[in-house]
């Protein structure tokens, strides 16, 4: 397993030249790339080393949230090295696939599991997520105009962006798909006038926006509930989606736009932010054992394939990968300010899987195959929608 292990990092070391790396291995000795190392990384077993050459990434995560490897210095360059070399793509071998598999089947996202899988991640904690978001409580992609300004301006003014493709003007209806604690119907009914209802599947989430939208005196305009998309009738000039079609999962994307296409009025706009790829790849299984159980990652294509079989029209598709970059890496700079209160909520093992999520994560969008996207879309063809991008950017457009 050294051999091995020292083969991988003299690959690392081949694939980049200028890596700063160090390894040692349980009997002390040390192998390094560079002369002074920005990361290292300690095995204190060989049974741990076999894990990593046999499971890739997930054999990793686990050690690392076990406490049976130690990484010291920059996280992220030990990301950023392993991906150099695909190591984040290494797949377990067909007897850990088949381990995997009881699994996966009882995570898909069906009516009856959704919730379940909503809550494995959303239902932590409201005093949780306030230890690392911003003040609006938003669990999604920023939008940062300069690249230095703080999170919840950044947040707001994604909303605005959001709100700006979509066109929105007092009194329309919107509908948003996976509200999360209510940041962009609260933001779009306080700035925009439209009377909107949000959906989650995360009761801490329905519970917290409730009350944020009374304590606002909204709730003549908006309200929050508890509802499987599947579920629902009604009929809304604008929907958005953001941050929630990860969760809906390969085989019911089919699905969501058939529902969304039965919801949205005939040439009304809507809106799926949601994390994706360009090309499709496998889940990786410690993702969706530990943080997102029934998660997905589509790829743009089978997006875009699917909206037009619905009848929706893709107008305009973009990509903030580097924005949600920032976005994690600042809610990572939150989670470590608060480390001990998240270590106090639940234990060093759970302080590490969150820090291993916030830093893949970031990494993930930054140098693999991790993307953001922005899809706007009308139900059909819209011939009275602007022919151009400016209405999203100029400062003083009143709708």
């Amino acid at each position: 397993m050294k051999e091995a292990l020292k083969h991988l990092v003299g690959r690392i070391g081949q694939a980049d030249p200028r890596a700063q790396l160090a390894v040692e291995f349980w009997d002390g000795q040390i192998v390094k790339i560079g002369d002074q190392p920005l990361v290292a990384l300690r095995l204190k077993s060989e049974q741990v080393a076999g894990r990593l050459i046999a499971q890739g990434f997930l054999g990793f995560a686990e050690a690392y949230m076990s406490g049976e490897l130690e990484v010291e210095g920059d996280l992220q360059e030990l990301l950023r090295l392993g991906i150099t070399v695909q190591f984040d793509q290494l797949q377990p071998t067909f007897r850990e696939k088949l381990r995997l598999l009881p699994g996966y089947l009882k995570t898909r996202s069906t009516v009856k599991r959704a919730p379940s899988n909503i809550a494995h991640h959303y239902d932590r904690g409201n005093e949780f997520y306030a230890l690392y978001l911003d003040e609006t409580m938003t669990y999604s992609c920023a939008y940062f105009k300069r690249g230095d300004e703080p999170l919840e301006v950044a947040q707001r003014d994604k909303y605005d962006h959001i709100a700006r493709k979509l066109l929105l003007r007092p009194g329309e209806t919107l509908l948003d798909i996976g509200c999360g604690w209510g940041g962009m119907l609260i933001h779009a009914a306080a700035n925009y006038g439209v009377r909107g209802l949000g959906i989650t599947l995360s009761r801490q989430q329905c519970e917290y926006a409730g009350r944020k939208i009374e304590k606002l005196g909204l709730q003549d305009r908006i309200e929050v509930v508890f509802e499987d998309y599947r579920d629902l009738a009604g009929s809304f000039d604008k929907i958005v989606s953001i941050g929630m079609f990860e969760h809906v999962g390969k085989h019911y994307i089919p699905v969501f736009m058939k529902k969304v296409s039965e919801l949205l009025k005939p040439g009304g706009l809507g809106l799926l932010h949601t994390i994706g790829k360009e090309i499709e790849s496998p889940t990786d299984p410690w993702t969706l054992r530990y943080i997102f159980p029934g998660g997905y990652l589509p790829n743009l294509p089978e997006i875009t394939s699917h909206m037009g079989k619905s009848g929706l029209s893709v107008l305009d598709v973009e990509n903030l990968r580097l924005h949600y970059a920032r976005t994690l890496d600042l809610w990572a700079q939150n989670f470590e300010a608060n480390v001990a209160k998240a270590r106090a909520m639940f234990d060093d093992s759970f302080v590490r899987m969150w820090r291993l999520y916030l830093n893949a994560s970031s990494t993930g969008f930054k140098y693999a195959q991790i993307r953001l996207y922005q899809l706007l879309f009308s139900n059909g063809l819209n011939n009275q929608l602007p022919i151009t991008r400016e209405h999203i950017y100029e400062r003083h457009v009143k709708f």
